[in-house]
Order: C-alpha cells, then sequence, then structure tokens
C-alpha cells in the first residue's frame, strides 16, 4: 500500500484498517461513540495550527481531520447507513443548493443579501431535515422550539454565544454592553453569597451563570469569548513557562519556589510583554 493524493486511496486504508480478519485490532473495536472524542480533538488541532500560523502543521491535522470523516463513514457504510461518497454528495448538493447566486440564476450581489439568502435556504433544508427525521422515526426533544436549531453538541461557550445570538434575533436581548456589566456584577455577588453558603450545586450553578454574563459581553462587543479566552489560555502558558524558565536559571524548580517568589517572576514577565507592546508602538 503506498500514499497517495486519491482520496480513493485513504478509503481504501480505512476499509483496510477495519477489515475483521486482517485489520488493526485496535481500529476495529472502534465505534461512532469511542471515536468522537478524537474528532472533537482533532477539529481543535486544526484551530490551533491556524492560530499558530504553522502550516506544515494545518496540513497534518487537517489530514488527521479528514481521517476522522473517512473513519465515521466507513463505520456508517459497515452498518448499511451511508458511504463516505453519500457524504461527498450530500455536502455538495448543500453548497450548490446554498449559492444559487453562483451556480443558478439569482440575485444576491451585496455579504447582506448573500447572507439573508443561506438563511432562508438553510430554514427549508431544516423543514426537510425534520419530516425525514419523522419518517425515520426520530424524535429529539431538544430539537423543538425557537432555540432547537441551536446544537447541544457545541463546547459550551460557542452553545452560549449561539443561544445568545438566536434569541436576539426576535428582540430578547440587551440594548447596550453597560447592562451586562451590572448583570455580571449581580452575578458575581451572588456568587460570593454561594459560596459562604458552601453549597457546591448553588455554586456551580452561579458560576454558570457568570460565565452566560461574560459571554454575552463578549458577543455585544464583536469579542468571540472562545477566541477571546484561547488568547488568554496562550498568555498564560507564556508567562507561567516563563516562571519556569527564570526558575530553572537559578537552580530552583516550580515545586521548590513560593508562591510569592513566582507571583514576582509573574509581573516580571508582564511588565516584558507591556515593553515590547509600548516599543512596537
Amino acid at each position: 500500500m503506498e500514499p497517495s493524493k486519491d482520496i480513493s486511496r485513504l478509503i481504501e486504508i480505512m476499509a483496510a484498517l477495519r477489515d475483521p480478519k486482517t485489520g488493526c485490532p485496535w481500529d476495529i473495536e472502534q465505534d461512532f461513540e469511542s471515536i468522537k472524542p478524537y474528532t472533537i480533538e482533532e477539529a481543535y488541532e486544526v484551530a490551533d495550527a491556524i492560530e499558530r500560523r504553522d502550516m506544515d502543521d494545518l496540513c497534518d491535522e487537517l489530514g488527521d481531520l479528514l481521517l476522522q470523516v473517512v473513519f465515521h463513514a466507513r463505520m456508517a457504510e459497515e452498518a448499511g447507513e451511508f458511504s463516505f461518497g453519500d457524504v461527498v454528495e450530500a455536502v455538495t448538493r448543500k453548497m450548490i443548493r446554498r449559492h444559487p447566486h453562483v451556480f443558478a440564476r439569482s440575485e444576491a450581489d451585496t455579504p447582506d443579501a448573500v447572507k439573508k439568502q443561506w438563511d432562508e435556504i438553510k430554514q427549508a433544508e431544516k423543514r426537510e431535515r425534520a419530516e425525514r427525521r419523522v419518517r425515520r422515526g426520530i424524535t429529539d426533544d431538544f430539537k423543538a422550539g425557537f432555540l432547537g436549531s441551536v446544537q447541544r453538541s457545541f463546547p459550551a461557550l460557542t452553545e452560549a454565544l449561539k443561544l445568545q445570538e438566536r434569541a436576539a434575533k426576535v428582540g430578547f436581548d440587551w440594548s447596550a454592553p453597560e447592562p451586562i456589566l451590572d448583570k455580571i456584577e449581580e452575578e458575581v455577588d451572588e456568587l460570593r453569597v454561594a459560596l459562604r453558603e458552601g453549597d457546591k450545586s448553588k455554586v456551580s450553578d452561579e458560576l454558570g451563570d457568570l460565565i452566560f454574563a461574560m459571554v454575552n459581553i463578549g458577543r455585544h462587543v464583536k469579542a468571540d469569548p472562545e477566541q477571546a479566552l484561547r488568547g488568554t489560555n496562550m498568555k498564560f502558558r507564556r508567562r507561567f513557562n516563563y516562571i519556569e524558565t527564570v526558575l530553572d536559571a537559578e537552580g530552583e524548580t516550580l515545586e521548590a519556589a513560593s508562591l510569592e517568589r513566582m507571583e514576582e517572576i509573574w509581573q516580571a514577565a508582564k511588565a516584558i510583554e507591556r515593553a515590547v507592546v509600548t516599543g512596537a508602538e
């Protein structure tokens, strides 16, 4: 078996890996549920490569993500549901249908017009998909209602953002960022009360409310909360790595260092970052 740029080779490889008699024991025993975490992980690794602007890694990670698609399609084919070809046909049909201004006679010459047209077509597709699900006897209560189009499978921050965006379409929204800041302060106070009471369930509930409100302020100021948090995560990694580097140069370990010493180095890292930004300006 030789590598190839033809997608059919990847499909052949997956079929070989899943062969009950000659395939890979690990691949053979997998199912949709066991593979699902890897699919999510690969999508995040693609995002990470993009953020790092590492094109070599991006090429590699996109391949890993594509493998997940082929893996799921192979398992579905074995179950008599659909094949990889059906997946390709479905998405090509969808893209052609959602771009009538490109592939058919339709006028949509501005981004707003394209988005309006896209949303209308998506709504029609959702109705058709719902009808198919009913015919197959598939019902999901969480898909009912106005918020039903927001997938529960999204990461929590993304789901919160999309729920808020969806509700805003019918006017259920804050009029400006300032009242949301007041709401955040209110949620902080309620979290303080829950902490004092020592009720873990209530603490979790109030923490969720606080995070939901933080997502809302991000939406209003056009700062995607997922990306904002990823930026903060990267900043934390950078500063903590600086602590580790300084301690190592001093012959000291993270485990042996006092909190005060680590905080001192952390503040030094912040000062260096500020100096770099000021110098760039």
